[in-house]
């Protein structure tokens, strides 16, 4: 009998970061709705474990809700209201432009070979949907580069981890970025609040980037931004001659003495950098920043653990 080949999209889960991710979760910060009892903290009052307020009883209420207690100091009927928990429903945007092709030299190894920025993210994408799907929360996936290339729906059934990542391992990063303009449709396509995980190197304007960031923050989405750069992006270890090419649909090359340009560069990456964090901790976003040379599935565990913690 003929070996069946393996699927392509598997590598994006190696059985190692399976292992891992299976002991960890994904908790909403934000109060979420959703069809179904869950981990995840809700908007609407229920009657579950979690005490929330009081309020004053009304004919019809349930007698068994009442609060002896506070009937017993004020003399007056109380009914005890309790947070209910739902499951979660979150949208994965990944930016598949041109720029999100550079491979660092001090990127990390999967497989004996180095990542590029697009490659980090696909795995990193793979393992936020892994991770939702098995907690049995909604999850969907928007890929896009000058315009939106794919999207699915949000759906918890177990079968949406092998559509997903079959749409990453097909997905190539191709043209210029447009990222703001690309958020602002997203953000009208999503039906209901819910947890949006923006995946970009955001090589782009930062006002445009943080003006669509409000969009989200106006149709009471709760925001995620994995900012994800190579460490030479961020540090620019270039020493002799180089000739830099755009990654994006242009291709120009331009040929540089690195250190006459390496403080002035430096400088915009951190006002860059600094803006979007800022914007970010403004609106209750989470600003996430992520290096290719730190192994994803790391970054995902220091990430969750951050996140458990602020909760």
């Amino acid at each position: 009998m003929p070996t069946l080949p393996e699927t392509t999209w598997m590598r994006l889960l190696p059985d190692e970061v399976v292992a891992t991710l299976s002991r960890m979760e994904f908790l909403a910060r934000a109060k979420k709705k959703g069809a179904m009892s869950g981990r995840h903290t809700s908007p609407n009052k229920g009657f579950s474990v979690v005490f929330a307020e009081h309020r004053q009883y009304m004919p019809g209420d349930d007698i068994r809700d009442l609060d002896w207690r506070v009937f017993a100091k004020s003399d007056r009927y109380y009914i005890k209201q309790y947070i209910e928990e739902t499951n979660l429903r979150a949208t994965i945007v990944l930016d598949c432009s041109g720029s999100m092709k550079y491979r660092g030299e001090q990127a990390c190894e999967v497989g004996g070979k180095k990542l590029t920025k697009f490659e980090y993210a696909q795995h990193l994408a793979a393992a936020i949907a892994y991770m939702m799907v098995k907690q049995q929360d909604a999850v969907g996936l928007v890929t896009f580069d000058d315009k939106i290339q794919s999207y699915i729906k949000a759906a918890s059934r177990p079968s949406q981890v092998r559509l997903i990542l079959s749409e990453l391992d097909k997905a190539v990063p191709g043209n210029d970025t447009r990222l703001a303009t690309t958020l602002h449709e997203v953000a009208e396509r999503i039906p209901s609040r819910g947890l949006v995980i923006i995946i970009s190197d955001c090589f782009e304007s930062a006002a445009q980037i943080i003006e669509s960031f409000h969009h989200f923050k106006f149709r009471s989405h709760e925001l995620v931004l994995f900012h994800v750069m190579a460490e030479e992006e961020l540090t620019f270890p270039f020493s002799q001659s180089q000739e830099f090419k755009d990654l994006e649909a242009s291709g120009a090359r331009i040929k540089v003495d690195p250190r006459t340009i390496r403080a002035a560069y430096l400088q915009k990456v951190k006002e860059h950098v600094t803006a979007l964090e800022k914007a970010c901790g403004q609106m209750q976003a989470e600003y996430v920043p992520l290096t290719t040379k730190s192994m994803f599935v790391k970054a995902v565990a220091d990430f969750l653990s951050r996140r458990a913690k602020k909760r």
